[in-house]
């Protein structure tokens, strides 16, 4: 391999992962990396002194392109637009500020902030990058980075779900949330979900799924015992990590059907975050590296 690979390789779980945080799908960040390669590849790498800064500002203004397009197809989606969903090593949670950001809850709240104040707190916060080299990367100088980025922190505070669980506790719950699922055990289920627990479905158009947020203990068990994610002989749920956090997997038949992402915070289920469209469940056959 030549220089040109050599640095493209090296950062390109870096790169994947600024893409997936600022566009939530990663089916784009993968389109978005192999745009990124295309402009890399007719640079001369001698005339480049930091690779790694060089394609993360490839990789944020496609990104940013991108977004903005994302952003106008969204608004005629079909009922609750979710991330899709990634399968982590476990060991991603090791890194609490990376698996964090890449949860369904964050990558939600991520969803709020606008186009460039989404790259600007994702290079800042999760990838530490420096004032510069934000502003050479979003096309705005210093000053004008250090006010969107204290902007974006403040939203993204005012709407950042409440501190989650080790992975070690969220797995026990999961397995008693699994547990009262498949035996069908309604105060099981209420034992194990927060009061104000919020369930949310994406189906796309195309698999069956609650078009609005299912709020509350007694409406999600409810509805997950007759039916939203029902076991029965042909179904089985099965243990993954999704974004960086334990989770559930629904297969019918050995397929999948639906990734079940949890949200655990004070040792009860605070979110559940069903993805069921098709075309989003195409990176939950193997894993996905992701770094920072």
């Amino acid at each position: 391999m030549n220089d040109s690979t050599d640095a493209f390789v090296a950062h390109r779980n870096l790169l994947f992962t600024v893409a997936y945080e600022m566009l939530g799908s990663a089916a784009d960040a993968e389109d978005v990396l192999q745009e990124t390669w295309l402009r890399w590849s007719g640079v001369d790498v001698d005339t480049v002194d930091e690779p790694r800064a060089y394609l993360v500002r490839i990789t944020t203004r496609l990104a940013l392109t991108r977004l903005r397009t994302l952003r106008r197809r969204k608004e005629s989606y079909i009922g609750t637009w979710l991330p899709e969903p990634l399968v982590t090593a476990a060991d991603v949670a090791d890194d609490v500020a990376l698996a964090e950001s890449v949860s369904m809850a964050m990558l939600l709240v991520l969803e709020t902030l606008t186009p460039t104040e989404r790259a600007v707190f994702v290079l800042r916060e999760v990838f530490d990058l420096g004032y510069d080299e934000i502003a050479a990367a979003v096309d705005r100088n210093p000053a004008a980075v250090r006010q969107i980025a204290h902007r974006a922190r403040s939203h993204v505070a005012a709407r950042r779900p409440r501190g989650a669980v080790p992975p070690a506790q969220a797995r026990g719950v999961i397995q008693a949330f699994q547990h009262a699922t498949e035996t069908g055990d309604l105060q099981g289920l209420l034992d194990v979900l927060a009061p104000d627990v919020v369930l949310l479905a994406d189906g796309g158009g195309v698999k069956q799924a609650v078009l609005r947020p299912i709020l509350g203990a007694d409406k999600v068990a409810r509805l997950l015992l007759g039916g939203a994610v029902k076991v029965d002989q042909t179904a089985t749920l099965r243990p993954v990590e999704i974004n960086g956090s334990p989770a559930l997997l629904v297969l019918f038949d050995g397929e999948i059907d639906t990734v079940l992402a949890v949200r655990v915070a004070d040792g009860l289920i605070t979110g559940l975050y069903a993805v069921r469209n098709p075309a989003k469940l195409s990176h939950v056959n193997r894993e996905t590296s992701i770094s920072r």
